[in-house]
């Protein structure tokens, strides 16, 4: 898939519900969000993925207006491509998850060009090996096959591109089989996501990433971008490189002490120096449009 796909893409997860705690500088409001992407486009970056949050405290955010407007200060500074969250297990009904995307879409300068769907349900309790025990026991996110079809045909229906995210081979033939239904049409988003922490994913390691790419449906055109919530992704660049994969990378997954405290700029900047020592270009956000047929 490597001669459809040639060019790296970049895609930014500048926050998810992280705090400050680690690395002061995870943007959390509207403003915040639009400079991190304006400065991420200018490192290399194609796709911005946020969460809405509570300017001030950093909570999660839910309303309509606080996603249009950071996708509104996100236009108005830089042309990367757009796919905000959908809450995931913060919002356990799948209507209601989902119902974000058809409302920023009403207004075209608020619609979204993709939204992550889980093809999973998991414990997604972390656990912390330091201290040998699971942060809490109790976490559990679950979506139905009907509930899954649900969120797709909504944000379908919207005109926004779904991408499929994968936590272990489950997710991975789970795709395959709404490939044969038609519910997801190639070519097709999609993420692996690796973790160090959430143990129902596979782990953050060059196995971790062979044991989930292998299962990726073949013959089908798959973007597929790479992350690794709670652990350090650079180590592991070269390999998805190799394997004709991409990169989801961001203070939202992980602070990155080992570069001090750095911006998701210069996450980006790492990329694309490991990109070039890989010989593989960077792509822009017009050619990722190309690559996934987005309008």
């Amino acid at each position: 898939m490597l001669a459809a796909f040639d060019k790296l893409v970049i895609e930014v997860r500048c926050n998810e519900y992280t705090s400050r705690r680690a690395n002061p500088r995870v943007p959390f409001s509207p403003e915040e969000i639009a400079a991190d992407a304006a400065a991420c486009r200018e490192a290399g970056a194609a796709i911005v993925h946020f969460h809405a949050r509570e300017p001030r405290t950093g909570a999660p955010a839910y309303d309509v207006a606080t996603y249009a407007e950071a996708i509104r200060r996100i236009r108005g500074a830089c042309d990367l491509l757009v796919n905000p969250t959908l809450g995931a297990v913060t919002v356990p009904d799948p209507k209601q998850r989902a119902s974000i995307i058809p409302a920023l879409a009403a207004d075209p300068g608020t619609r979204p060009d993709l939204a992550p769907v889980d093809l999973a349900s998991l414990n997604i309790d972390p656990w912390d090996p330091e201290k040998r025990r699971f942060v809490v026991e109790d976490l559990v996110y679950a979506t139905s096959v009907a509930g899954l079809r649900e969120i797709i045909g909504t944000i379908r229906g919207a005109g926004v591109l779904p991408q499929a995210v994968l936590w272990n081979v489950g997710s991975a033939r789970l795709l395959g089989a709404f490939l044969e239904l038609g519910v997801i049409a190639a070519p097709v988003a999609a993420q692996l996501t690796l973790s160090a922490s959430i143990l129902s994913a596979h782990p953050g390691s060059v196995h971790g990433l062979n044991a989930l790419a292998d299962f990726l449906p073949a013959g089908i055109p798959i973007l597929w971008t790479l992350n690794n919530g709670g652990g350090n992704l650079l180590p592991l660049i070269a390999a998805a490189i190799e394997r004709g994969g991409h990169i989801a990378i961001g203070l939202g997954d992980y602070a990155y002490p080992e570069l001090g405290q750095p911006t998701n700029a210069d996450l980006v900047r790492e990329v694309a120096r490991i990109a070039r020592g890989c010989g593989r270009a960077l792509a822009t956000p017009k050619e990722v449009r190309q690559m996934l047929r987005i309008s």
